[in-house]
């Protein structure tokens, strides 16, 4: 271990000894001072995110220090004054885009909340399965279509949560669900005209240019909503198919938050007897021997649990859901737990469906809403010296009793008799419930929860108007009026708070801090990129460099740089510096200034490479991702937007 934490070392030292290098070489082949020192910060900022010297947000925040910094010591690096006035040095705190994704978290957090991306969640899931390849498409290609009428970072944080359960259902890892979902979500801002800011920003920009064009030149149109359809359609569609394909490969497999793992079911096999345990859903027909059986009978006779029952009228989980008077008519769906043995038998002696996989009860037994926990009976308890059939445990409390264990016995539902013992001071007991009655539990003093690690998850259902009521407000104050993105976000966010759909501590909770800051700390780099002039001496230098080459080969070189210049600046900024220069480009080799303009701001979406983009440092934390995985996925991603946007640009336009 110390053999490979020196070699780390070493080539960190030898990158970061090359990397100045460059920094000192580029420092004696540019115009002015100040240009050289934003160079060797942003190398430094390169080299940081890639290798990971330290965690990402504090590289950022790092970066902006010694930017304010600058300021104190300008006369010793050759400058009159600091890269970055000291007055504007935080503003990337108070920014449009931070305070924007500060607002969409809350109103993600708060829809959550109210169960509705639970019901998109298990959606997408029956349509879908627990496949890759099914899933990948349905959630991405959601969110792509979302993005392209909401900025493409809402959009994202919407579906955040949407994920989450899909991994937490189906045992799929975060890593390979968030970042085609992030990366379609910033694709589907190229769909319309209001997709994105650069888009929003373009016909803007092209009336500006327009005043400016020669007298013999025509003037150059806008573009409708739906001009650029096309082309997003295009990159979405292939950004889906390339995860689908190429996922396997690409996408890192990181863990899932799934709750009922191998350790637990060791350990619940251990002490209680209770081997290999499994929850299957089944469906009575009509001539099923099982017609007119009380829960009761069926669980006596064949040694299963009934843990959940729908006849056709709603589900019946938990507290007040289960009986054992409960009768079982045709057409209904029971949910047993049992050990393999006994539910071979079941299944073998009566006309059942087994479905593959739990189907109806798919959310509310999901392991994020129930599983076993384990309780003990305190002496003191009110229930010493009653059974679980005298307490009619599952229906009062919501627990179905699986076994028992005192002292050296173990008295479990396989081997019979477990609800009709009474309970002792300090018997434990094995139980199936929900979390939320579990969570009720805990305000109990006849029990003690021993399971402390589930979600204490509060589903307020009674709150999804308020929250759709809010969540519609904001949609129209984006969509139809030119109000602040931030301004008409936060009308949501403050709209759950103060409708009690999330508490205030709730809302701070649900904020991504380490996204914030790396956000907010960024933003000072990319006004020394602009202020200082290096922006406007890369791109002079770089068409130079092109000389006279045929226009497609300009046009490529123009998307290019643009890809560079949002990787290391905001997409605005780039679309602002470089569309002007596209249209003087465009007219100097005869080729259409309009398409050379809408290639910029098609462009500055290409955001893949690192997590400097809105929507992949808001995914980076959830799904554990570090800067090589982006480089992996992002980078061949990059050059598929390139290939395919050129192409459809100049097929279309």
């Amino acid at each position: 271990m110390l053999h490979v934490i020196r070699d780390r070392s070493g080539r960190d030292l030898l990158v970061a000894i090359l990397f100045a290098g460059a920094a000192l070489y580029l420092g004696t082949l540019v115009p002015t001072p100040e240009i050289a020192w934003v160079l060797a910060f942003l190398l430094l900022t390169i080299f940081l995110f890639a290798f990971e010297i330290v965690p990402i947000d504090v590289a950022a925040i790092s970066v902006m220090v010694l930017l304010g910094l600058t300021g104190l010591v300008a006369p010793l690096m050759g400058i009159e004054q600091g890269l970055v006035p000291p007055e504007h040095l935080f503003d990337g705190f108070a920014s449009n885009a931070v305070v924007s994704i500060i607002a969409v978290m809350i109103i993600g957090a708060g829809l959550d909340r109210t169960g509705l991306m639970s019901r998109v969640a298990a959606a997408i899931m029956r349509v879908g399965g627990t496949t890759e390849q099914r899933i990948i498409p349905l959630v991405s290609g959601t969110v792509a279509g979302i993005s392209s009428f909401m900025q493409n970072v809402g959009a994202a944080a919407l579906f955040l949560p949407v994920v989450s359960r899909i991994a937490a259902r189906t045992g799929l890892p975060m890593s390979r669900l968030l970042m085609p979902m992030g990366f379609c979500a910033i694709l589907g801002g190229t769909m319309t005209m209001v997709g994105s800011s650069p888009l929003i920003l373009l016909n803007d920009l092209i009336q500006t240019s327009n005043r400016s064009l020669p007298d013999d030149v025509a003037p150059m149109a806008t573009f409708n909503l739906f001009d650029v359809t096309p082309v997003g359609l295009a990159l979405v569609a292939a950004g889906i198919l390339y995860f689908v394909i190429a996922g396997r490969f690409v996408l890192p497999s990181r863990g899932t938050d799934k709750l009922e793992g191998s350790d637990a079911t060791r350990y619940f096999a251990e002490h209680y007897g209770l081997s290999g345990f499994t929850i299957n859903e089944v469906r009575v027909l009509a001539e099923s021997p099982l017609i007119g059986l009380g829960v009761d009978e069926i669980e006596q006779t064949w040694r299963v649990r009934v843990v959940g029952v729908d006849k056709g009228d709603g589900l019946r989980v938990g507290a007040d859901g289960v009986d054992r008077t409960l009768g079982v008519e045709p057409g209904s769906t029971l949910v047993l737990l049992s050990a393999p043995a006994p539910f071979k038998r079941f299944a073998a002696a009566n006309q059942a469906q087994i479905k593959p996989q739990l189907d109806t009860f798919a959310e509310v037994l999901a392991p994020t809403k129930a599983g076993i926990a384990e309780i003990v009976i305190p002496p003191g308890s009110s229930l010493v010296g009653k059974t679980a059939r005298d307490i009619w445990m599952r229906k009062t409390y919501g627990l179905s009793l699986l076994a028992i264990h005192r002292g050296d016995d173990i008295i479990n539902f396989e081997t019979g008799g477990v609800r009709n013992t009474p309970f002792r001071p300090g018997d434990a007991l094995v139980v199936h419930t929900t979390w939320v009655d579990l969570a009720r539990l805990e305000r109990n003093r006849d029990f003690v929860i021993v399971t402390t690690e589930y979600p204490h998850e509060e589903l307020r259902p009674n709150k999804v108007p308020h929250a759709l009521f809010f969540f519609a407000v904001t949609l129209a104050l984006v969509l139809f009026t030119d109000l602040m993105l931030s301004v008409a976000l936060l009308v949501g966010a403050i709209g759950m708070i103060l409708s009690r759909v999330l508490s205030i501590e709730e809302a701070y909770q649900a904020v991504s801090w380490k996204t914030v800051f790396l956000l907010a700390s960024l933003i000072p780099l990319g006004l020394a990129v602009e202020n200082s002039g290096t922006a406007r001496w890369i791109a002079e230098q770089t068409l130079v460099w092109l000389g006279d080459q045929p226009i497609w080969i300009i046009q490529a070189a123009l998307a290019i740089l643009a890809t560079f210049f949002t990787l290391v600046m905001s997409n605005v900024g780039a679309t602002v510096l470089l569309v002007p220069l596209a249209v003087n480009i465009a007219l100097g080799v005869g080729a259409d200034p309009a398409l050379f303009a809408l290639t910029v701001a098609i462009a500055t979406s290409n955001s893949f490479l690192i997590p400097t983009h809105q929507v992949n440092a808001l995914i980076m934390g959830p799904g554990g991702y570090r800067v090589p995985d982006y480089l992996r996925a992002g980078g061949i991603m990059t050059i598929l937007f390139l290939v395919v946007a050129l192409s459809v640009l100049n097929l279309i336009f």
